[in-house]
């Protein structure tokens, strides 16, 4: 659309491909720590693992739009604001989310509700995927990012009902947010103290009480084991250790 030259266009097609390589070998590094783990599905860790899966989704659409072949029809289409929106914005919410859920406990000594806490995951997963899935089927379709109103070119006509259905399931994401602000109300006037380590992790913050202490802990503690002593084979009737136990 620039006028470029072609070999030019192969040049960009090549390092952008490239940048795929870092991407790619985090992303293995995410999977080959999950696979065979002892997972937990806690309100956090599905934020978390949604994080996987969104990521996912915007690094293999990304593809299409790196090469040369592919991006001449979906260059600044709506497919690239869903690409982008996936890799970007889907993944960093969510990711804040799971941040949110799991220091809460820390933060404030209460643990926020289960119940309201997957109500909100579900619903927020859900609309969030179909709100960036109908955006680049609009793209994928022909429609063009930028555009005031795109239904003025007669062939996008056919189009209103997907920016419709984009339209809906948005406010759907923005309204599942009521569960995460009516869970801290409601966890905050109602909500039980929490365990000094509701999450069972190994590493130190956790074996801080809540209120924090001057200084967070009373005695220097002394640390025996690394952060993340999972599944360690010494270990009878849980799979961790805080650092502050020695292995036997």
């Amino acid at each position: 659309t620039t006028g470029m030259s072609p070999l030019l266009g192969k040049a960009f097609m090549f390092l952008t491909l490239l940048i795929s390589i870092p991407s790619s070998v985090f992303f293995l590094n995410w999977l080959a720590t999950l696979w065979k783990g002892s997972i937990r599905f806690t309100v956090p860790m599905l934020f978390t693992l949604s994080v996987v899966f969104v990521f996912a989704l915007g690094g293999l659409t990304g593809l299409y739009l790196a090469t040369v072949t592919s991006d001449i029809y979906l260059h600044d289409s709506m497919f690239v604001v869903g690409h982008f929106h996936y890799t970007l914005a889907a993944s960093v919410l969510m990711a804040s989310f799971a941040a949110i859920y799991y220091w809460y406990p820390k933060m404030f000594g209460k643990k926020l509700n289960t119940f309201l806490g997957h109500c909100h995951f579900w619903v927020t997963f859900a609309s969030l995927n179909m709100v960036f899935y109908n955006m680049m089927a609009a793209g994928y379709a022909g429609q063009h990012r930028r555009l005031f109103d795109p239904f003025v070119f007669e062939f996008l006509q056919p189009l209103k009902a997907v920016n419709f259905k984009i339209t809906m399931w948005a406010f759907m994401m923005g309204t599942a947010q009521l569960f995460l602000l009516i869970n801290i109300i409601w966890t905050w006037l109602k909500g039980k103290k929490a365990d000094k380590n509701p999450w069972e992790a190994a590493t130190l913050e956790w074996t801080v009480d809540y209120p924090v202490p001057h200084g967070n802990f009373s005695e220097i503690p002394t640390v025996h084991t690394g952060p993340h002593e999972y599944s360690h084979p010494s270990l009878t009737g849980r799979d961790w250790i805080p650092q502050t136990e020695a292995l036997k």
